[in-house]
């Protein structure tokens, strides 16, 4: 899973199968700017997941 990329912001995502959960790290212009905590089941995080908390970031904090 690559990052993703938003009016100027990068969206890191990354996981722990074992503990079930995952984090988007994200970053303006190479600062990062916070972390968006997350939890899955299954071997990986399905990438319509890690798009919705992205989106909803998005749209909370006027990105998009």
């Amino acid at each position: 899973m690559g990052a993703i990329e938003r009016s100027g912001y990068l969206f890191e995502p990354e996981h722990s199968v074992i503990a079930q959960n995952g984090a988007i790290h994200v970053y303006k212009e190479g600062e990062f700017i916070e972390e968006i905590k997350f939890s899955f089941s299954g071997k990986y995080p399905e990438l319509g997941q890690i798009e919705e908390l992205v989106d909803t970031y998005c749209e909370e904090n006027g990105i998009c």
